[in-house]
């Protein structure tokens, strides 16, 4: 197989870090689709990687040699309950390029087949929630979230059994590394701190290496991992994204959205939305995801203080400082969020109110939460009463009402109105990968029609533009269209 070589620096880590796998074959690999853009960001052939020799690479199939891919090693708590060994059950690190901007991104596969760390599962992935991952990372990078991405995906020939038969599909994801949470968990579980001191050190270098040297570098690993975190999830919640399973193994430290199971956006706006099946009370609700993600970070600082001090009491105070920074940072990056999304370019004390607002006249007025805030910079020169927002609403009287002191406040800035517009469109998406259109796209692909697929992975591509021939993507459910429920691929 004539395919670039990918160095692997995680596999040269000491061997309880990963479990080295081979190729498991498959009947018959077939592209589905390749994502030549992000090929080309990566610096990759994209035709090397399409030939018959790249697809069976992509499926799992066969692997050039020198190539020496991993399945890692990490523990993690599922909904609350610690599992001491999880690790890559059906996934396999191939290796790392440099992209062009001189960042290292992981290459890895995902529904490969099984690894030491299968726990008896058969290590595949069904067509259906490789689909989903793929449409949903792309939505997130175009919305500027930080998050994996996806390369490929390849259909296997061979059936996949949940609670019926379903088409095979394997998922190549790009990442900017796979240490997550759970991965210091795994080490912090046996006791090893030699273990957990290799594997901070490696994700200071391959994350934070402006930490290098620094005399506290692993608190200041701990304080730049619940940034980065603060951030992320701040920008979940201004696109009402509910990621639906926040273990602390889905946690990755890097600071991107990692492992898309039962993802959703929110069509109308309920702080209590939980669309996971086996999310049965609400654990990771759209409104829980900040508590949760310092609960996770709490995890990980109680992982570091071995290394942050030999004074177990003195380690605990600096850690609980650093987590203490969380809030202050999540709420900075919110509220300005929520005052660009609101058209608002200067900062007033009622600001977070009106915000906070909105959010109740969305939640009484059981409105789109996505199209809400589009349709307020739409309606900028709308006249009292009028416009497109309120239709959204159904008591349009309460949304008047706060709509006369949202126009009082940016008639209060001098910006006029199509700058203020293009400041609201800018951050305030048209398309999201509705929950209802994904459904349906995965139906018609079980049956050989990708076409849908082509088309709402076109839409979300650009979420912020006008797209008049493809409207229907931007639409809420029908009653009768509205999924409730979505489901973990495993």
């Amino acid at each position: 197989m004539q395919l670039p070589a990918l160095r692997n620096s995680y596999a040269q880590l000491p061997e309880r870090f990963f479990a080295q796998t081979g190729p498991q074959p498959v009947s018959e690999p077939r592209l589905i689709r390749f994502n030549r853009p992000l090929a080309e960001e990566l610096g990759l052939d994209a035709d090397q990687f399409t030939s018959p020799d790249g697809v069976e690479m992509l499926a799992g199939s066969r692997f050039p040699e020198g190539l020496q891919p991993v399945a890692l090693a990490y523990a993690g708590h599922q909904f609350g309950n610690f599992v001491p060994q999880l690790g890559d059950g059906r996934a396999l690190l191939l290796g790392e390029v440099v992209d062009v901007n001189g960042i290292r991104r992981d290459i890895q596969l995902k529904g490969s087949g099984p690894t030491r760390f299968s726990r008896n599962g058969d290590g595949r992935a069904a067509l259906g929630p490789v689909l989903r991952e793929y449409v949903v990372s792309e939505a997130m990078a175009a919305l500027g979230i930080p998050t994996t991405r996806t390369l490929a995906a390849v259909l296997t020939g061979d059936p996949v059994h949940r609670e019926v038969r379903l088409p095979g599909a394997v998922l190549t994801r790009v990442a900017a590394s796979h240490i997550r949470i759970g991965t210091f968990q795994y080490f912090a579980a046996r006791h090893d701190t030699e273990g957990l001191k290799i594997l901070a050190d490696y994700a200071i270098e391959r994350h934070f290496p402006h930490l290098l040297g620094q005399a506290r570098r692993y608190r200041a690993l701990l304080d730049a991992v619940v940034t980065a975190q603060a951030d992320l999830v701040a920008r979940w919640m201004l696109v009402g994204f509910i990621h639906g399973v926040m273990n602390t193994d889905n946690m990755a430290i890097s600071g991107e959205t990692i492992d898309y199971g039962p993802c959703a956006f929110m069509d109308a706006y309920d702080p209590g939305s939980v669309f996971s099946s086996i999310d049965r009370v609400g654990r990771y609700a759209y409104a829980n995801q900040p508590r949760i993600a310092t609960w996770n970070l709490a995890r990980l600082a109680e992982t570091l203080l071995p290394l942050m001090s030999t004074d177990e009491n003195e380690a605990v105070a600096e850690a609980e400082e650093v987590l203490r920074s969380f809030q202050p940072s999540y709420e900075a990056m919110l509220q300005r969020g929520f005052r660009r999304k609101l058209g608002l370019l200067t900062e007033a004390e009622a600001d977070l109110q009106l915000a906070a607002d909105f959010l109740d006249v969305l939640a009484r007025g059981e409105a789109d939460f996505t199209l809400g805030f589009r349709r307020l910079g739409d309606d900028l020169d709308a006249s009292e009463g009028q416009g497109t927002a309120r239709q959204l609403f159904r008591d349009p009287a309460a949304f008047d009402a706060w709509s006369v002191r949202w126009r009082e406040r940016i008639a209060s800035e001098t910006a006029d109105t199509a700058t203020r517009r293009a400041v609201m469109h800018a951050v305030n998406p048209k398309f999201i990968p509705r929950n209802h259109r994904i459904e349906a796209m995965i139906q018609t692909a079980l049956d050989g029609d990708f076409t849908p697929f082509d088309e709402i992975l076109g839409v979300v591509s650009h979420p912020f533009d006008e797209q008049p021939e493809m409207e229907r993507y931007a639409d809420p459910p029908r009653p009768d269209e509205r999924v409730l429920q979505t489901f973990c691929g495993t």
